[in-house]
């Protein structure tokens, strides 16, 4: 798959820049993960327009990212408020995704992306923008979990590293070569992604940490943005996988699971599956 737009993802919790007067928080939200999506969509006068068809408290959420928006002096943010399958036709949505320089979907949950949006004119109209031309799709946690195509809906607790552990469906599709999961790190997300990538293992398994994401480029490529750690899991040179023998519930073994860390900054090519180190005079200049 090829295209000419840009995918943001965010594994949650992104400094808004809100409930804080503090100076030095005002001058982290100006260099944060939402200052580089406007960046990216850009500048201030970019239309960007916030989808929170995953949360259970959507104008909240919604106004929330408009004051974040706000404060980085953006001026023209819209809601596409859609929560069902009509809403996904409706033409004053279709307008705004349309007319848009970036969307950006909430978090919560991501199988309420796919029900309400998964196949729908706003569905089939943001693909065709993200393949056609410079245009940028947002997701944070959830948001950011639906952009794939194999997802990860569900899974958890004691159980993470038995067989079984995850749950997978459908996603939307725009990067087919990622399985994406957020908040990896606070909430020891680990053994679900394991399974995900050893049930998948032409795919490149995500763990995205909080206030945390990647900016992919061309489907070829992506950089880390944020404050914290992006995990990748590759499970291209396997040694041994005895996912498909293992019955439900049962631990699992995967061996030469190859494993990175990378910050803000660094890069990873997908295709060559391999890390880019940016050498330190360049990070200066791009942090400067």
């Amino acid at each position: 798959m090829s295209a000419k737009g840009i995918l943001i993802l965010i594994g949650g919790n992104e400094d808004k820049g809100i409930d804080t007067n503090e100076r030095d928080h005002l001058e982290f939200i100006e260099t944060s993960v939402l200052a580089r999506l406007v960046k990216e969509s850009g500048g201030t006068q970019a239309n960007i327009v916030i989808i929170p068809t995953a949360s259970r408290i959507p104008l909240e959420v919604a106004d929330n990212y408009i004051d974040s928006f706000k404060t980085l002096s953006c001026e023209n943010i819209s809601i596409a408020d859609i929560r069902n399958r009509d809403d996904a036709e409706s033409t004053e949505n279709i307008e705004l995704v349309e007319d848009a320089d970036c969307v950006l979907f909430s978090g919560g949950s991501q199988s309420k992306i796919t029900h309400k949006i998964g196949g729908s004119s706003i569905h089939k109209i943001l693909m065709r923008k993200y393949q056609e031309g410079n245009f940028v799709i947002a997701g944070t946690s959830a948001g950011a979990m639906c952009m794939s195509k194999e997802m990860i809906t569900g899974g958890g607790g004691k159980e993470f590293f038995n067989k079984g552990a995850v749950r997978m469906g459908e996603g939307l599709g725009f990067m087919p070569d990622l399985i994406i999961d957020s908040h990896f790190i606070r909430r020891g997300r680990f053994g679900r992604l394991a399974e995900a990538t050893a049930r998948f293992t032409d795919l490149i398994g995500i763990g995205l940490a909080e206030d945390t994401g990647l900016i992919i480029k061309n489907c070829n490529s992506f950089e880390i943005i944020g404050s914290g750690m992006v995990v990748i899991f590759d499970a291209s040179e396997l040694s041994y996988n005895n996912q498909a023998t293992t019955e439900v519930g049962n631990p699992m073994t995967i061996a030469h699971l190859k494993t990175h860390v990378l910050a803000n900054g660094y890069q990873f090519d997908i295709e060559k599956r391999n890390i880019r180190v940016i050498p330190i005079d360049k990070k200066k200049k791009q942090l400067n």
